[in-house]
């Protein structure tokens, strides 16, 4: 049987090799501007430069560490397998296509669940109220020809 896989992942405007770039020109023009004044008699700028820098720096640490979130769906042969990456922690879970079951929850924030056999993963962080609900539907549909209609979905 061939193998299935969605990839759900952020929308991000740029990746991290991009952003330690731009950090890299930031810094470079920051501290070129500073080292002027600071030759001039006004070294205080010098520190809220660095001060600046170091705050930009933290912020853009936790973008970059982020922007590579991702969830991973894969259907194969003897089930569902399921990984979340998020900054560096993965997690990963594999679901019994026998009696697998996807909830979507109708609140705004809601997740989809898949469950089977007691065990519930939750996807769907980096989509849309709509796209999570198209992702559930089209996950029913594929394993419902998959495993011969046992997969349901309902709505919590």
């Amino acid at each position: 049987m061939e193998t299935r896989e969605w990839i759900l992942k952020r929308n991000c405007s740029i990746a991290p090799r991009q952003l330690a770039w731009v950090f890299a020109i930031l810094c470079t023009v920051s501290l070129t501007v500073a080292l002027g004044f600071t030759l001039h008699g006004a070294w205080t700028i010098l520190v809220f430069s660095v001060i600046e820098l170091s705050a930009v720096g933290a912020a853009m640490l936790v973008y970059a560490r982020h922007a590579t979130d991702r969830e991973v769906v894969m259907l194969v042969d003897d089930g569902l397998v399921v990984e979340l990456f998020q900054g560096s922690c993965r997690h990963r879970s594999k679901l019994q296509l026998h009696g697998m079951r996807i909830a979507f929850p109708a609140g705004r924030q809601a997740l989809v669940a898949l469950e089977s056999r007691g065990q519930r993963v939750e996807v769907g962080r980096f989509m849309s109220e709509w796209k999570r609900y198209e992702f559930a539907q089209e996950l029913e549909r594929t394993l419902s020809a998959r495993a011969g209609g046992t997969a349901a979905l309902s709505f919590l």
